[in-house]
């Protein structure tokens, strides 16, 4: 699965994402984020909230609860969760996404 990215995206740094199953890598900003993931696994993710998040799917599908409204986004598809909106979902295995951070600290180098 780590196939979708090509050799500039994996020659970033990794992003210490503490999930099972997923290779992330990290484009820092000053100011935001950008997190290259795909995940070999399925991922329940527990209700949370951050800073804007904004994600571009690039394969698979993933389940979002965004302020009480569910959606299945797939490939092709986009979505957005504006700043302090909880949310939770489920990652499928075979999953892929480009996700920006309206936040240059969501997640560290691994």
């Amino acid at each position: 699965m780590t196939d979708v990215f090509p050799a500039p995206i994996k020659n970033l740094p990794r992003a210490d994402i503490p999930l099972d199953g997923v290779t992330a890598y990290l484009s820092q900003s000053q100011n935001h984020q950008l997190i290259f993931m795909c995940f070999e696994k399925d991922v329940a993710l527990p209700e949370h909230t951050h800073a804007a998040q904004v994600g571009f799917v690039l394969e698979g599908k993933i389940d979002l609860n965004i302020g009480g409204k569910e959606r299945t986004f797939t490939k092709g598809d986009r979505y957005h969760i504006p700043k302090g909106v909880p949310h939770s979902g489920k990652i499928y295995a075979g999953y892929a996404d480009i996700t920006f951070f309206d936040e240059p600290d969501r997640y560290k180098e691994q």
